[in-house]
């Protein structure tokens, strides 16, 4: 079966995608990967198909023009400036998808929840397809904080009304990309959807992040699927790192993620922060093309781009933005972490990492150096967050996510059939 992906063409979605369609494809299956020219190498490296689309806004600088708009960016601007470029996306991806899939011969399609261009294009081509939610899945119910928000998990009136204006700011964000989903629905008389939590929308929808990371739920549809993390072994491989610098001193790694990864103050509160601890500490900026112009203490490395798998497992502590990668890779490995929150998903990914006692969580608007200091401090001497922490990454161990995952989409797609949840 040929097997379309899309997502957004961030590595944040793109690394967890294509370990996902690399699974399927050693099932034996077909998987094309659509999307900007940018993200041929990452289906080339996951010996993926590759089909371009966008190609006028990629060659025009758009696309990066918006990027770097982005990356200095933090909290609700962040957030709004986000739902712009998914709405261009998902117009984007409703332009081209259709006639490339055609020309693919597409017979299924795996598409981010945040691409429901995908969805679109599979229900015009009338092709079954599956949703990936490859960062904190956006199910909303009364219950539950939304993603964007660092609010802690309660129960009681107040915390159901809390949730419901959280949720509001969230729908007006996502609205342009629905809006343009829909007006195409109904151009081609498709049956209008109403998003992740229409039992009718795609015949199953996976998620990598586990069930025990996230706060109680009570209304998701009965085809949505928590599995693991979506990692690829040996991802970093091509990328260069001074080894030699590393010392026998407990390792601090820290890094912003590839987007909003601009924010010098925060680098500096970290660096600082950081100096006079008993620790040697690693900076990526997140950005193959990154200079660093500050000042550097004696006990750091600072580096434009880093082989993060490898040095998570080496380190004793993570500073990070929580972008969902990066937290799983994080418990994974075992480590506890400090959140450094900057916008979408992240305060949601920080909140969760607390409610567990794997870490703690501050906004990057008020970090300050004192402040890394004291919580690196902690993160190092109370021994509840490492355990947490090692808790977490046994219970991953348990599970192949990738391999659950690809279970639930390929049965989904070969038979036509919805997949629900053993109950």
């Amino acid at each position: 079966m040929h097997v379309a992906l899309v997502c957004p063409a961030v590595p944040g979605h793109l690394n967890p995608m294509t370990t996902l369609g690399a699974e399927l494809a050693r099932r034996g299956h077909r998987v094309t990967l659509f999307s900007t020219p940018v993200a041929a190498d990452v289906a080339a490296r996951r010996g993926l198909g590759f089909h371009p689309i966008a190609v006028p806004e990629h060659e025009s600088g758009w696309m990066n023009e918006q990027l770097a708009r982005l990356a200095v960016l933090k909290g609700v601007k962040a957030l709004s400036f986000t739902g712009k470029m998914l709405a261009s996306s998902t117009e984007i991806g409703l332009r081209d998808l259709p006639d490339a899939m055609r020309a693919e011969g597409i017979e299924a399609v795996l598409t981010d929840q945040v691409s429901p261009e995908g969805g679109c294009a599979a229900d015009l081509l009338k092709v079954p397809f599956a949703v990936a939610c490859n960062a904190l899945a956006l199910h909303q119910e009364p219950g539950v904080p939304p993603v964007p928000t660092t609010w802690p998990y309660r129960r009681g009136p107040l915390a159901v009304l809390r949730n419901w204006f959280g949720n509001q700011l969230l729908n007006a964000v996502r609205r342009p990309a629905r809006r343009a989903a829909a007006a195409f629905r109904s151009k081609h008389q498709l049956r209008p959807v109403g998003g992740q939590n229409d039992p009718d929308y795609a015949l199953a929808q996976v998620a990598q992040q586990p069930a025990f990371f996230d706060f109680p739920r009570e209304q998701l549809p009965s085809h949505f699927h928590y599995t693991g993390p979506w990692h690829a072994h040996g991802r970093d491989s091509d990328v260069t790192f001074p080894w030699e610098k590393l010392d026998a001193r407990p390792l601090v790694y820290a890094s912003l993620g590839t987007l909003q990864n601009r924010l010098k103050a925060v680098f500096e509160a970290i660096l600082e922060g950081c100096s006079t601890l008993p620790v040697q500490v690693v900076l990526s900026l997140g950005r193959r093309d990154a200079v660093w112009d500050g000042a550097v203490p004696a006990n750091a490395v600072v580096v434009p781009f880093a082989p993060q798998l490898e040095l998570v497992k080496k380190a004793t502590a993570v500073l990070t933005h929580v972008g969902l990668n990066t937290a799983l890779e994080t418990l994974a490995a075992g480590k506890p972490m400090l959140c450094l929150p900057v916008t979408n998903d992240q305060p949601g990914v920080a909140s969760r990492v607390a409610w567990l006692g794997a870490g703690e969580w501050m906004l990057p608007k008020t970090t300050t150096a004192d402040l890394v200091r004291a919580s690196v401090e902690r993160l190092l001497t109370v021994p509840s967050f490492r355990q947490k922490a090692e808790e977490c990454r046994d219970r991953m161990a348990k599970v192949d996510g990738a391999s659950v995952a690809a279970d639930v989409v390929e049965r989904a797609v070969t038979t036509g059939k919805r997949v629900d949840r053993a109950v």
